[in-house]
């Protein structure tokens, strides 16, 4: 996707060449002479169209306007929420069009949360997935103008983020999308590797030797049951001095997860996929980089591998020695994500960072705490989480914080082992982060829960890319 930003008023907009032009109009809206506005008073008059949000209309070959096509979009009172409900709702009828070229012009003033919406709703809108298809499917929709009444410097400087971001968001799909048998822990080092030729990045892939060399037994253990080797994928984004400590990601890649032993219910068992979603946001993060160029340091950290149930695979029961040294009496299998991040936490230490975040597709408890609509954050940090959740505002990428209590951790206890790997039925989400909290206690570190967020089930099955915005706008908050 092509977007670029300029300054269009409702009369230069008008004359601009493109396919289809689509007009936000909010509740401030004040009508001026020219075509455009003429037909958005004449329509409001005659009860065709609101300015309340989702209301559209639709117009062919208006006098006065270049684009054949004209959609007037409601954005009710103008909130970001607004324009991206209002945009999905027209982006959607373009997607069956042979529409190649748009327009999508504010009528009225903008702001820079309005911008970046803007991008966003129109880049999901129209994302087509195409990989393993055997004729690849394309966006038909290749170019879009975004157009203000001023592109003044804090709005260019909102559109370029927005514009970077949406490309970390659309690897992420691409990576957590593809069926396991093409997102092998393998091909995810390769995805990481080809990032590295980028200026300022630079990535190391650590095989089954080098990882069993660092003590690594707890993420050993979840790979024993697959034929596919692990990979721990290191990415190094340079973008600080050498002396500044890391912002440091920690993705969860679990490329496959049949719960092993502990196997999980076939039904929809297909989008366990999808279990690899904060390693590919992880990816996404470091594309966005690329593009971005923050003034500050991040490194990547992916342990992957897949979880299956062979005859070599780990059991309820047995115990594990994580490169913590910490022995961890595994109860149930399917809880693995937490076994292969616990050592990717340890290793992170040595970055000496600033802060460290995992991100993990981790429990189906968050969902039922949650939904789909915000992922579960846990932090050891109060200055941290803050920051966090202000980024998920400011993104539309947004998370709410959940308890990092005492006496959840005690439900973590085992007569065989210095813990479990489970705490019981209740507060699943929450004891999974007391685990993780137990090889952090070294640094400043928040855990992201996105198993609600990360994909989407039904006929619009497909990842999301989440939560690569509320990842990029923390750390442009940070550069500056």
């Amino acid at each position: 996707m092509n977007f670029e930003l300029k300054t269009l008023s409702l009369a230069s907009a008008a004359k601009t060449s493109t396919d289809t032009l689509i007009v936000l109009i909010s509740e401030q809206f004040e009508a001026g002479k020219d075509p455009l506005s003429v037909l958005i008073s004449k329509a409001t008059q005659a009860k065709d169209f609101s300015n309340k949000t989702g209301k559209t209309l639709q117009a062919y070959g208006l006098a006065g306007v270049s684009a054949a096509k004209i959609i007037l979009v409601g954005i009710g009172e103008g909130k970001p929420s607004d324009v991206k409900t209002g945009l999905t709702g027209a982006m959607a009828t373009l997607k069956a069009a042979e529409t190649s070229k748009a327009a999508v012009v504010f009528a009225g003033s903008v702001t820079s949360a309005q911008l970046h919406a803007a991008v966003l709703a129109v880049a999901d809108s129209t994302y087509v997935y195409g990989t393993t298809h055997s004729k690849p499917k394309l966006r038909k929709l290749t170019q879009v103008t975004l157009g203000v009444q001023s592109a003044t410097g804090a709005l260019k400087e909102a559109f370029t983020s927005s514009v970077a971001m949406v490309e970390g968001i659309e690897f992420a799909k691409e990576w957590a999308n593809r069926p396991a048998n093409h997102a092998t822990p393998t091909m995810l080092g390769k995805a990481a590797q080809g990032l590295a030729k980028t200026a300022g990045i630079s990535c190391e892939v650590l095989g089954p030797k080098e990882v069993a060399k660092l003590g690594m037994g707890s993420f050993m253990s979840v790979a024993k049951g697959s034929a596919e080797p692990l990979r721990f994928i290191v990415l190094k984004y340079q973008g600080g001095a050498k002396t500044e400590a890391p912002v440091v990601l920690v993705g969860k890649g679990i490329t496959f997860d049949t719960g092993g032993i502990s196997l999980k219910p076939a039904p929809e068992m297909d989008e366990m996929k999808f279990d690899m979603g904060g390693a590919a946001s992880v990816l996404g993060v470091f594309k966005s980089l690329s593009l971005l160029k923050p003034k500050l340091n991040v490194v990547g950290l992916i342990p992957a591998c897949e979880n299956m149930p062979d005859g070599l695979a780990v059991k309820p029961g047995d115990v594990v020695t994580s490169m913590s040294g910490q022995t961890i009496e595994i109860l149930n299998t399917d809880a693995e994500g937490r076994l292969i991040l616990c050592d990717a936490l340890t290793y992170a230490g040595r970055f000496k960072p600033d802060t460290v975040i995992d991100i993990a597709t981790l429990t189906g408890a968050v969902i039922g705490a949650l939904g789909k609509v915000t992922a579960g954050l846990l932090s050891n940090d109060d200055q941290l989480a803050e920051d966090l959740l202000a980024s998920g505002t400011k993104s539309g990428d947004r998370a709410w914080r959940m308890p990092l209590w005492e006496e959840y951790d005690e439900l973590l206890k085992s007569n065989f082992a210095d813990m479990a790997n489970i705490g019981g039925p209740q507060a699943g989400t929450i004891t999974a982060a007391c685990f993780l909290a137990r090889f952090a206690k070294k640094y400043k570190w928040a855990h992201l829960d996105v198993a609600g967020t990360a994909w989407v089930s039904g006929a619009q099955k497909g990842a999301t890319g989440r939560p690569v915005p509320i990842l990029m706008e923390y750390i442009r908050s940070k550069a500056k």
